[in-house]
């Protein structure tokens, strides 16, 4: 059988996508400090302690099989580490988008507290897709990682139609003398948590909800760009955000939340957000995240923002006129009010623990 090669490109750079279906273009994202390293698998700290899966958002089920390769569980001279796949292999295999719970420069600064050493994303591709679960373990996990342990969850599936589940890898790495950690799926009354079940939560805009399975807020980057200032005009500026689109929103709609400007110093600021069309100004514009900041005159254009959807407030709805909405608009602003200051925020808006 040819050795599979992985591309030496990091490759989650290629075609940024528009933020939510149909929508102008937006840059791609990074936080601006890049807590741990991002590698590609020829390039990765060796030898390594290894979780491996999926991760996206980081939930509570995660970080308890990322627990399993660090601290005491992290054997003598291995760098923590947790590896992915990029893009998501339903991408690949079925051209199925996926969006994202976490971008990598996030999931970077999210890995941070849980003390791993390293983001490795593995290339995903069919030739990755067409190794037997023993190819996969001896070429990727053994011969390119130097893997001395891995962590999986009790669901993980892997090798060509997904053949391997995690007794599998744990028979095919004791041959290699790697020793693996298989996690029980972690269980929230009849359901499980899973990255699944938070999207649910979040297209519902039950923020409080995805934030229990979470056990941390929701929260997305975005960069300002220049809009058509109608906002400023009737009395609310507002900082039009281009957000990745391959980051999962939450429901359309009226939210109060908090934004950090992401340069230094950082400070928590109330805000009003719209997220979604503009039915009373123009309903054949295409989706858009503004955010106004609350008692606050800043120019943000060109900087980058963090923001936090507290709760929905509303629905997106469409008024007679601009009257009828800027009246609207101040009634959110005050109940944004209400709810921010009755939240103390985070200081740091990407700490795992949040």
């Amino acid at each position: 059988m040819e050795r599979h090669r992985s591309s030496p490109n990091l490759p989650w750079e290629d075609q940024p996508l528009s933020w939510n279906r149909p929508c102008r273009p937006a840059p791609t994202f990074r936080t601006p400090d890049a807590l741990i390293p991002l590698r590609s698998p020829q390039d990765a700290f060796r030898p390594s302690s290894i979780a491996l899966g999926s991760f996206d958002g980081l939930h509570q089920g995660h970080r308890r099989v990322i627990a399993a390769i660090t601290g005491q569980n992290c054997p003598s001279g291995c760098t923590p580490t947790v590896v992915s796949f990029w893009p998501h292999p339903r991408e690949v295999l079925h051209g199925d988008t996926r969006l994202r719970l976490d971008l990598p420069a996030e999931k970077l600064a999210l890995l941070q507290p849980l003390a791993v050493r390293q983001l490795v994303l593995i290339p995903f591709d069919r030739a990755l897709a067409s190794l037997s679960p023993e190819a996969f373990v001896e070429q990727v996990l053994v011969d390119q990682l130097q893997a001395r342990r891995i962590a999986v969850g009790d669901n993980f599936r892997f090798g060509a139609g997904r053949r391997g589940d995690a007794q599998d890898l744990a028979r095919i790495a004791a041959g290699h003398g790697v020793a693996v950690a298989v996690l029980p799926m972690l269980w929230d009354g009849s359901e499980r948590v899973s990255s699944s079940r938070i999207r649910r939560a979040l297209a519902a805009g039950e923020l409080d909800e995805a934030r229990r399975l979470l056990d941390r807020p929701y929260r997305f980057c975005g960069q300002v760009g220049s809009g058509r200032g109608l906002g400023r005009t009737l009395g609310w500026p507002t900082a039009n955000l281009q957000v990745d689109g391959r980051k999962f929103l939450p429901a359309e709609g009226v939210y109060a939340a908090w934004a950090w400007v992401n340069e230094a110093p950082r400070e928590a600021m109330a805000a009003v957000m719209n997220l979604g069309p503009q039915p009373t100004v123009d309903p054949q514009a295409p989706s858009a995240v503004e955010v106004h900041l609350l008692d606050r005159q800043l120019n943000l254009n060109g900087l980058a923002l963090t923001v936090e959807p507290l709760r929905l407030l509303r629905s997106q709805c469409r008024f007679s006129g601009l009257d009828e909405l800027v009246a609207q608009i101040g009634r959110d602003a005050d109940q944004a009010r209400q709810i921010c200051a009755a939240i103390v925020p985070d200081p740091d808006p990407w700490n795992a623990d949040g």
